[in-house]
Parts: structure tokens; C-alpha cells; sequence
């Protein structure tokens, strides 16, 4: 059961209503009282929000997500804490996940190089601020209104920042070798074997996302493996 309902309000955020889930949290419409705007609150699930390494997750999404200023990247606004509640506050996008707009209909070629030339992009920027992804797959773009592409959830992300920082933890600290995160279906081999990953294994998840796009179908859905080593 949502904790979380119309109305109630966090900060400076009043809810309006409950926009999806994903594996980490909740995602919440909610209107900016002080700028006069809508937002996308995100909040950690009601049955993690006491665990640790999920509050340092979602830490370290909001830090990974805000280093980084692209027209084809979800901005965060801030990361606050109200009514015992951690949350982030994203920009809201009118429009529906890739993962949706393939199980709708086709895509055509136009909008199949407009959406890959966006996210290549973006996560090229990404990767020249040393962060990687890790979870590059269609519910995690969004498609604006306007047929933008717009690359979100850095909950995965990897970020190596030198020590002199002393704010960004290094992935080191949340995970470990041979540990595996990620979504199977788009997952580069070395991240299945939990091990060590560079910018290579998002332009692998890239790959296996355009030939969605392509094709309509997943690679995986033949009866040959593209892991055969595994």
C-alpha cells in the first residue's frame, strides 16, 4: 500500500498522483509550490526505505543525474527528505516510456534515427563525466510529447569520482566484483558474469535497445544465444 497519496505534501511538493514503479521506488506527480511548476518526486519503495544501500542508491542517482546537463537527459532539482521520507526532484516529462511506445506500434525509420541519434548522445555525455549507466533498456527512456528522447533512472549508474571530492561515493562502496545488476535482456556478458565494466558495456545495451527499435523484437527471442560463452 502507498504511503504516498494525493495531497499530501512534502516540503515544498504537494502530490497530485502516482505516475509509475520501477524496481528501486515510486514515482509521484507533484506540483512545485514555491517555482510554480510540476515535478516528478521519486521515492524509495515503503519496504526499503530503511535499508542503507537502497537510501545510498538513491543518493547516487540524484548525484550521478545531476552532474550532467543535456537536453536528452531527466534533470534533478534536488534531494530532500520530509515526514521521514527521502525523495528526489526531477523534472516532469509529458510522454510515455520507448518500452511502451514499441508495444504500441512500430516505430518508423525517421523516428528510429531522430530516438538513437538522442540517446547515443546522451549517454555519450555521460560517459565523458565518467559515468556509466548500467541499465540502458526501453523503460528508461522517455519519448516526449514532441518525440524527444530523453534518457532517465541513473539508479544503476556508476560514477568514479576522485577522492578529493569527498562527495560521490565510487561504485566500490555499493558494489562489489561479481556482483550483478542490471536488466538480463540487455545486459553486456561481462555485466551477467558481475565483472568489471566500462562505457563498452552500454554501447552493447545500446545495441540490443536500436535493434529492438529496428526489429521490434529482442535478440534473445531466436533460438541461438548471444552469450554463447555462458
Amino acid at each position: 500500500m502507498d504511503l504516498v497519496t494525493a495531497g499530501l505534501q512534502f516540503g515544498r511538493y504537494v502530490i497530485r498522483g502516482k505516475l509509475g514503479a520501477g524496481g528501486m521506488g515510486d514515482v509521484f506527480l507533484a506540483d512545485d509550490t514555491q517555482l510554480g511548476r510540476r515535478v516528478a518526486l521519486k521515492f524509495l519503495k515503503p519496504e526499503t526505505e530503511t535499508d542503507p544501500h537502497a537510501q545510498r542508491r538513491l543518493l547516487r542517482e540524484a548525484r550521478a543525474a545531476a552532474t550532467l546537463d543535456h537536453p536528452h537527459i531527466c534533470s534533478v532539482y534536488e534531494v530532500g527528505e520530509a515526514a521521514g521520507r527521502q525523495y528526489i526532484a526531477m523534472q516532469y516529462i509529458e510522454g510515455e516510456t520507448l518500452d511502451a511506445r514499441l508495444r504500441r506500434s512500430p516505430l518508423d525509420l525517421n523516428e528510429i534515427l531522430a530516438s538513437a541519434v538522442q540517446i547515443v548522445d546522451a549517454v555519450s555525455e555521460a560517459h565523458a563525466q565518467g559515468i556509466l549507466h548500467r541499465d540502458i533498456k526501453p523503460a528508461n527512456i522517455i519519448i516526449t510529447t514532441r518525440g524527444d528522447a530523453k534518457v532517465m533512472d541513473f539508479g544503476l549508474a556508476k560514477q568514479d569520482a576522485p577522492a578529493s571530492t569527498g562527495g560521490a561515493e565510487t561504485v566500490s562502496s555499493l558494489t562489489h566484483h561479481g556482483a550483478i545488476v542490471g536488466t538480463a535482456p540487455y545486459m553486456a556478458p561481462e555485466q551477467v558474469r558481475g565483472e568489471p565494466l566500462d562505457s563498452r558495456s552500454d554501447l552493447f545495451s545500446i545495441g540490443v535497445l536500436l535493434y529492438e527499435m529496428v526489429s521490434g523484437n529482442s535478440p534473445h527471442n531466436g533460438s541461438a544465444s548471444i552469450f554463447p560463452s555462458l
